[in-house]
């Protein structure tokens, strides 16, 4: 009898939960990409924001150096595998002048203590570390000589799993403080990380400290770093003040000085959030930093660990790495993209190994966008769109993040500029919050479209043309908010991607302007996949899909309410 009592109970609750969802969700429906494709909606840029703000100096307090000499400092973590991570920071101090003298990189030792248990360390880590230089031996510019930075990979770690960790070098008593980090759980349809933030051009000005403030609040469990990290290489020339004019300050010198201590405050930064979660990076344009000797990428190839051996790639400008139940492929827009070049090879080499069973999610980033309404960068990486296009449509791939345009737009599913309903959804989150400024011009506004000798890309070729099919047939620029993008925004802000399950994600795009607003979105739509109906186009398949996800939101949304009121915690009905 006390059974069946239970059981009516427990049934009466979920009947009156199920209600309280259903008039919850007819309140504030978040849509779902199966009510798409959506006509297209920009909302404009308010005047009363600024479009940018000063750069940070580098004594502001969350930029200077805090250690001492041989402590470490930058501490920042990245996935390797789920059973592996990267612990990486610095010690020493760097030096910028006319003449700078290298540290040696074996004068401290990396190590990394880490258990279980806070305080109690049980393994140690061990691995390599080195320095870099920026030279320029041109009057003006000042060369640059990094200090020690170290990269561990703690191996043999259990998934899901929370480890305290201290790295340094114990031998001379310059450990770090007692961290934290919690391991991915192994790759499955059932596991996936609760929040992953993304962002683009972040830079290091008022804005970005307000972008990472919210974020923070967040709380994820991963960044995504969509290329454009510091902005170092506009540091001198910008003065602070967002000028761009590198030959007035610097006539006689004929490469553009990066301020690489920039790189150091972003470290400094970004510590509190890096330390305790993984960040993973991919290279923007702003990471080029060319130097003497025609030498590239220094900063980004030495600063971060990548799981590049890990993937099977010889290249830390692409790789991939699991999070749960999400394969995620980490794409170098300023490295060969050529569908006869290793980067081409690799990602379908890569593409080909994934498992949809093991991780139903693909997720595809890169700095430069493919698709782009905005007059800045407008068709710029057209030649890398006709290379790889083809491949992510055809295994499928899900999402595709970018940067490199200040601003944000989520686009409707689309392949070749045509509405596809397996084509991935396009988001842009270029808007972290840099010294350029917002981009608020978009290409399908009179006067605003670019010409064919505009936006040429710092590296690969230039694939400029008029549409030959559609709506724009004949033109350069379409003459309204093309059919394709299904949102744009001119605001600087940070994405939240969380995955519900093998079927649902929820996408939200949080807006700078509403950080001190609770629950507050600039846009949120729920990302569905259906691999079923790109298999076989069969509408009835779509419809059954289509009332089967729904069911399985609804009941993802209420499981949490059930649990929480058996075990009879007060604030459940709240």
């Amino acid at each position: 009898m006390k059974t069946c009592t239970f059981c009516c109970m427990s049934l009466a609750i979920i009947v009156l939960m199920t209600n309280i969802i259903n008039m919850t969700v007819s309140k504030r429906h978040i849509p779902t990409t199966l009510d798409g494709p959506f006509e297209p909606a920009t909302r404009r840029f308010d005047p009363s924001l600024r479009r940018g703000s000063d750069d940070l100096p580098m004594t502001h307090p969350r930029l200077r150096m805090n250690v001492s000499l041989n402590f470490p400092e930058q501490i920042a973590l990245a996935v390797s595998s789920p059973t592996s991570m990267w612990i990486s920071w610095v010690t020493g101090n760097a030096q910028i002048g006319l003449y700078v003298t290298p540290l040696d990189p074996a004068s401290v030792r990396s190590e990394v203590w880490f258990g279980k248990k806070s305080g109690k360390y049980t393994s140690v880590g061990k691995g390599d570390s080195l320095i870099y230089s920026q030279l320029y031996p041109f009057e003006g510019l000042l060369n640059y000589t990094s200090g020690i930075i170290h990269h561990v990979k703690l191996e043999g770690l259990e998934p899901g799993t929370r480890y305290y960790y201290k790295c340094g070098d114990s031998s001379i008593q310059a450990m770090s403080q007692e961290s934290s980090f919690e391991t991915f759980q192994t790759p499955s349809p059932k596991n996936y990380p609760t929040r992953i933030a993304l962002i683009g051009d972040l830079g290091l000005t008022s804005n970005s400290t307000t972008t990472i403030d919210h974020l923070t609040h967040n709380d994820p469990l991963m960044i995504l770093m969509i290329g454009d990290l510091t902005y170092a290489n506009q540091y001198r020339t910008t003065g602070g003040k967002g000028a761009s004019c590198f030959s007035c300050a610097f006539p006689d010198a004929p490469i553009r000085e990066s301020y690489q201590p920039r790189w150091d405050g972003w470290g400094r930064f970004m510590e509190p959030l890096t330390s305790k979660i993984p960040m993973m990076v991919i290279e923007g344009n702003h990471e080029i930093e060319p130097q003497a000797d025609g030498i590239t990428f220094k900063s980004y190839l030495s600063r971060f660990a990548v799981p590049a051996e890990e993937s099977g790639s010889k290249s830390n400008f692409y790789y991939s790495f699991d999070a749960g139940g999400i394969h995620f492929i980490m794409l170098g827009s300023y490295i060969d993209y050529n569908s006869i070049g290793a980067q081409f090879s690799w990602l379908k080499q890569d593409l080909q190994n994934v498992n949809r069973s093991v991780t139903p999610w693909l997720v595809a980033t890169m700095h430069a966008p493919w698709y782009n309404s905005y007059a800045s960068h407008y068709q710029e990486f057209e030649c890398m769109r006709l290379e790889m296009e083809a491949l992510l449509y055809q295994y499928k791939v899900d999402i595709v993040f970018n940067g490199h345009v200040h601003a944000y737009e989520r686009m409707n599913r689309v392949y070749n500029y045509t509405l596809d309903p397996c084509g991935p959804i396009y988001i842009t989150v270029g808007d972290g919050g840099n010294i350029e400024k917002v981009d608020v011009d978009h290409a399908d506004e009179p006067g605003k479209c670019p010409s064919a000798g505009d936006n040429i890309p710092e590296f690969g070729g230039v694939c400029h043309s008029n549409f030959s099919f559609g709506p724009a047939k004949g033109n350069f620029c379409w003459n309204k908010q093309p059919e394709w993008s299904a949102f744009r925004e001119s605001s600087f802000g940070h994405g939240i991607l969380e995955v519900v399950n093998s079927t649902y994600a929820l996408w939200t795009w949080h807006r700078n302007q509403d950080s001190y607003k609770e629950n507050a979105v600039g846009d949120q739509i729920y990302i569905v996949r259906q691999p079923e109906l790109c298999l076989k186009d069969s509408k009835v398949l779509q419809l059954q899909n289509s009332q089967q996800s729904l069911h399985t939101i609804r009941l993802s949304l209420l499981l949490p309410f059930i649990i929480c009121l058996f075990t009879l915690k007060p604030h459940c009905l709240y």
